[in-house]
């Protein structure tokens, strides 16, 4: 599947360091994201091992006799091992992880991956989707009715991921799925939660759709992040599809 992309990171306007961290394969394979915690250098370092990870998985093993779901589980295992192996050796970054969102086209199809509460959104002519369900504490609360999502949107708790990468548990908590009816003129777009606390799904898809430069684009959404307060790290990549 041919594709055109673009990715930007931004410290935004609070934080004076950058603990996201993305990579965009040049041949349009695959785009991973993570954001990651636990202080500034093993949030920092926990991200960087998940994408550095993951990307020399897939490369290493894009043309192995395995299906994209395996291909895919196994790189998620890998970068998670690798954490995992730094905090052990590196008692102080004991506490860091990472969140992770992917998309990957391969033998024709398109899959995605994504641990914790980045995002994938899948924009289809005027209709904008999240493609991807937050693995926190107040997700889980709004899908048991058990809060609305007015009152998310200040509970004290929504930032509490139920999952991450960095976590023994893991094999419980990765999401791993095939995206059909991928067409010619669709967007994705992949983001760390800096974008989505300070921007609405509204101007995300305005952002997104109304801007055919896609670097244009990527710059539009971290403002629109960076005027909304940019309390956060915010990180962006869109993929477009031809």
């Amino acid at each position: 599947m041919k594709c055109a992309f673009a990715g930007l990171t931004d410290p935004g306007l609070v934080r004076p360091y950058n603990q996201d961290n993305h990579y965009i394969d040049p041949e349009g394979r695959f785009f991973i994201l993570a954001d990651g915690m636990g202080g500034h250098a093993g949030g920092e370092e926990a991200s960087k091992i998940a994408t550095d990870v993951i990307k020399e998985y897939l490369e290493a093993n894009w043309d192995a006799p395995v299906d994209s779901y395996d291909l895919l589980e196994k790189a998620v295992y890998q970068a998670n091992e690798g954490i995992l192996e730094d905090q052990s050796n590196h008692p102080a970054r004991a506490d860091m992880g990472t969140t992770l969102v992917m998309i990957m086209f391969r033998n024709g199809e398109t899959w995605r991956a994504h641990v914790g509460d980045s995002r994938l959104y899948h924009l289809h002519g005027e209709k904008l989707e999240q493609i991807t369900l937050d693995h926190t504490w107040i997700s889980q609360a709004i899908r048991a009715g058990e809060i609305t999502v007015e009152d998310a949107k200040h509970h004290p708790w929504r930032h509490v991921l139920s999952q991450c990468l960095g976590r023994r548990d893991l094999y419980e908590g990765i999401d791993i799925q095939q995206i059909p009816e991928i067409l010619p003129g669709d967007r994705f777009l992949l983001c760390s939660d800096g974008l989505t606390e300070e921007v609405a799904p509204d101007l995300i898809s305005k952002s997104l759709g109304e801007t055919e430069n896609l670097e244009e684009a990527a710059s539009l959404l971290v403002q629109n992040a960076k005027d909304g307060g940019g309390s956060d790290n915010i990180t962006v990549v869109i993929v477009a599809v031809k």
